[in-house]
């Protein structure tokens, strides 16, 4: 299979916080079902209990005025009991709801399940749109709103994907990943793609998720990194990891997943001595269940995760005298640099 290509286009402009702005964090959880993630795709494999676990997160974020944008897919918005969750918070202001498109779970059917056409922009445009219209239509039943906001599955934008998020009324994405490379899993290339937010049209912007490098030459990481370090022969050799260990460079996406909180902590030093001032943290909801992600294995993980999401929280607000805000704020705030 042909994968689709998709590049940036340099005439995009970029977007920043207003001259007068702290540092500013937006968090963003990836809401859906438990899945293996080591077996093949499994249309059947749709449970959210791991839904019920998220108030522990919740009250953490509530703390720190943390309202985050819970994207949700197309299992999560069909079951009664995961909506009635995430509907309390709603109800009450203390997040969002977004939409996260996992095509072997959302109607219509019609492609055959594997690693390929688990990333929606590598589906025929027509279906893609399929999808997330119906993935929209799901949510506003299920919450009383419509969806704006959209992360990809798998972060997995396509030649199309922004044309019909335009012509489903979404007005914000948070799928880039900067700095990072999925074409060897099928998946997008986002190097050349901006770290900051930028703007796609007058009524689409992207907000991209941290990804930062710190070391002694994480200046020349947003150039380098992608050419050296993720070659397979560099990769064989674990150059990776041997730079990261010897403080020369190392590659950080600020989440508590696979992350200390001293990564996390690292990684955001680094970004604001280099003038950066907009940040996303993310994880997935199923990393509140024991046993459903490959980050938390049991209930001393989950605990020591929700330590570390409360220490970088912490961090953020006092240490850098930072922000929380919403992902809607944020996009209402930036403008044309």
């Amino acid at each position: 299979m042909d994968k689709p290509v998709f590049t940036a286009d340099p005439a995009w402009p970029r977007l920043s916080l207003p001259a007068d702005s702290p540092p500013v964090l937006t968090v963003v959880v990836d809401t859906e079902e438990e899945f293996d993630w080591n077996e093949p795709f499994d249309r059947d494999a749709r449970s959210t209990r791991n839904i019920l676990q998220q108030p522990l997160a919740q009250a953490i974020m509530d703390r720190y005025g943390v309202v985050p944008t819970y994207v949700v897919d197309y299992p999560v918005a069909d079951t009664p009991e995961s909506v009635s969750v995430l509907r309390t918070f709603l109800e009450a202001g203390r997040c969002e709801i977004g939409a996260h498109l996992h095509p072997w779970v959302n109607p219509p059917h019609e492609e055959s399940v594997n690693a390929f056409h688990s990333y929606p922009g590598n589906l025929p445009p027509r279906l893609e749109r399929e999808k997330l219209s119906r993935l929209a239509n799901k949510i506003e039943e299920a919450f009383g709103i419509r969806p704006s906001i959209y992360k990809a599955g798998r972060y997995g934008l396509g030649p199309a994907t922004y044309e019909t998020l335009q012509a489903l009324g979404f007005k914000i994405d948070v799928s880039v990943v900067p700095h990072t490379d999925f074409s060897d899993q099928y998946g997008p290339n986002f190097i050349e793609f901006p770290d900051a937010p930028f703007q796609v049209t007058p009524e689409l912007t992207t907000l991209p998720l941290s990804v930062h490098f710190v070391g002694a030459l994480a200046s020349q990481g947003p150039a380098h990194y992608s050419r050296i370090m993720t070659t397979g022969l560099a990769t064989k050799a674990r150059i990776p990891g041997i730079a990261a260990k010897l403080g020369i460079l190392e590659r950080l996406r600020l989440s508590p997943e696979g992350h200390s909180l001293a990564d996390m902590m690292r990684q955001t030093n680094a970004a604001l001595k280099s003038g950066k001032r907009y940040f996303m943290l993310t994880y997935h909801s199923s990393s509140l269940l024991p046993g459903a992600t490959n980050y938390v294995r049991s209930n001393s993980e989950r605990d020591q995760f929700l330590r570390s999401l409360d220490g970088f929280l912490s961090f953020f607000q006092k240490e850098c005298l930072g922000e929380m805000q919403s992902v809607s704020s944020v996009a209402k705030m930036v403008s044309c640099e």
